[in-house]
């Protein structure tokens, strides 16, 4: 099986520079993308199909079946109950997750009406990125006829970086488009 594009190019042109950029002297140094982690979450409120339409559009976006995300507790100002479905994840990895990296940097990010890069402070602190997408229909996948609801999702780009500053570089170098600091 082929590579992606992605990680060939991570594998020759990212992993070189940032060893030479941070002095690292081992190849298991180098920070690098662990998982990524999609979540949908759909409004309690909803008709029941809510969920099962955001499942739909997660997997043609992922190529992935998505887990449905189940309530923990009952809160009563939200009209929720315990075990109620309340959205659905996919986390990706491997050959799957640059893929899906190389599609959301070159074709969906770039449909984003007003698009300006994106935020270089959305780091949790320990290397991880998180990104809110407000619409499913920045992605080629999405028949736009079919939809019923205009529904957002999280992106979590999760690396083995110690730090932001390496997080920043390694997602810089795979041609993120980050908004200048």
């Amino acid at each position: 099986m082929n590579k992606p594009r992605l990680q060939l190019h991570y594998e020759t042109v990212v992993r070189p520079a940032l060893m030479e950029k941070h002095g690292y002297r081992n190849l298991h140094q180098v920070p690098r993308l662990e998982k990524i982690v999609v979540h949908m979450g759909v409004s309690a409120s909803l008709e029941k199909t809510a969920v099962e339409d955001a499942a739909r559009d997660l997997a043609a976006i992922t190529g992935r079946k998505p887990v449905v995300d189940r309530a923990r507790k009952s809160v009563a100002n939200f009209k929720l109950r315990r075990g109620l479905p309340i959205g659905c994840h996919v986390t990706l990895r491997r050959a799957v997750m640059y893929e899906f990296l190389d599609r959301l940097v070159a074709t969906a990010l770039p449909r984003i009406r007003d698009f300006r890069g994106l935020s270089p402070r959305a780091f949790d602190g320990r290397g991880s990125y998180s990104l809110g997408l407000e619409d499913q229909t920045i992605f080629p996948e999405i028949d736009l006829d079919k939809i019923k609801r205009h529904q957002g999702m999280d992106v979590t780009l999760v690396t083995t970086a110690a730090t932001d500053a390496e997080a920043y570089d390694l997602l810089k170098l795979m041609g993120f488009p980050f908004a200048e600091k």
